[in-house]
């Protein structure tokens, strides 16, 4: 199994900046905060289950790539506060 996780680093590193930018966007968008991470979640299982493969590895890999991907924005919405 992780021989198999470790095989997706290229779907990774494309996936979760597309992530990323769609959340940035449904949140300006209008998306409230608090649901941001939920949709990278739901985003990263749906691209997971489409893009690497259609089956539950697929969909557990893209679940990972949500969470990733959410910890990415959170991390750089919080990096770029306005300063005072």
């Amino acid at each position: 199994m992780i021989q198999s996780i470790v095989s997706y680093t290229e779907q990774f590193a494309i996936l979760i900046p597309v992530i990323v930018g769609i959340v940035s966007v449904a949140r300006k968008a209008g998306l409230a905060t608090r649901y941001a991470p939920v949709f990278a979640l739901v985003l990263g299982a749906v691209g997971g289950y489409f893009y690497i493969a259609g089956d539950i590895m697929g969909v557990l890999v893209g679940i990972t790539m949500g969470l990733a991907a959410s910890g990415a924005y959170s991390g750089v919405k919080t990096s770029i506060k306005p300063t005072e």
